[in-house]
């Protein structure tokens, strides 16, 4: 009886749990609240010439996957870029710093990425992570693109959204760097696409969730935000997806 007492939380850990859950709420609320006043927001309408994501090689493995074709209601191009003066890292040292070890500009109170498939530390196509987050779902994606200065991921089955993200940067000839998160995604179900896009939630948590991913990235590179973040979202309608011959393939 004792060992199995022993293995059971008490009150004053459990207490002790519940506190730090409530200050990583209230962080993370405060985090939003100044955060997203820095950010410069643009709605623009999308099409399918300008908005579908880049091909993938024919060899990239597609078992699991739920990518655009695979999901519900219109096509979400999204883009998150700032802009870093004094950057101590190069775009490829940052991306290398960054690519093995996500934690480490991920905002852990919203996503944290936990390696299932393939080495801690290093990268490579065909690497998976579950991605966890509030709420009952996780995010598990695979790595489906990786050269020195950007990498991306396609969403897995179970995944609350349908599509794929790349995280890049580039060196600009000023001398700053710029860092660009671009997503291409759809809801993973109904219910998702509800989330998605009429009710706006995921929105307003995926603003925060690569804003915040942005913010760690400037400070991981020692550098200085140049102006403000810029988050622009292109909507391409189902129905232009269901009517053309271009959607999305494999």
């Amino acid at each position: 009886m004792s060992g199995t007492q022993s293995q059971q939380p008490s009150v004053a850990s459990r207490a002790a749990g519940a506190v730090r859950s409530l200050r990583g709420i209230l962080s993370t609320a405060w985090e939003y609240v100044t955060l997203t006043r820095r950010v410069r927001r643009h709605e623009e309408p999308g099409s399918l010439s300008d908005d579908l994501p880049p091909p993938l090689p024919p060899e990239v493995e597609f078992d699991e996957a739920q990518d655009l074709v695979d999901g519900v209601g219109p096509l979400m191009h999204r883009s998150y870029v700032v802009r870093v003066r004094d950057a101590s890292l190069s775009a490829a040292d940052l991306i290398a710093a960054f690519a093995g070890r996500p934690n480490r500009a991920s905002p852990r109170e919203l996503a944290e990425f936990e390696k299932v498939r393939g080495s801690e530390g290093d990268l490579r196509v065909g690497d998976q992570f579950t991605i966890h987050i509030p709420g009952p779902w996780d995010g598990p994606v695979r790595v489906v693109e990786l050269g020195e200065t950007s990498f991306g991921f396609v969403t897995l089955q179970g995944h609350l959204e349908a599509g794929r993200i790349r995280f890049s940067a580039r060196d600009l000839d000023d001398g700053r760097l710029e860092v660009r998160i671009e997503s291409w995604a759809r809801g993973g179900d109904h219910v998702s696409n509800m989330l998605f896009d009429w009710i706006g939630i995921n929105k307003e948590v995926q603003l925060h969730m690569w804003t915040s991913v942005l913010a760690r990235l400037t400070n991981l590179c020692a550098g200085r935000r140049d102006g403000p973040i810029v988050a622009t979202t292109r909507r391409v309608d189902s129905g232009e997806l269901a009517r053309s011959e271009a959607t999305p393939a494999r």
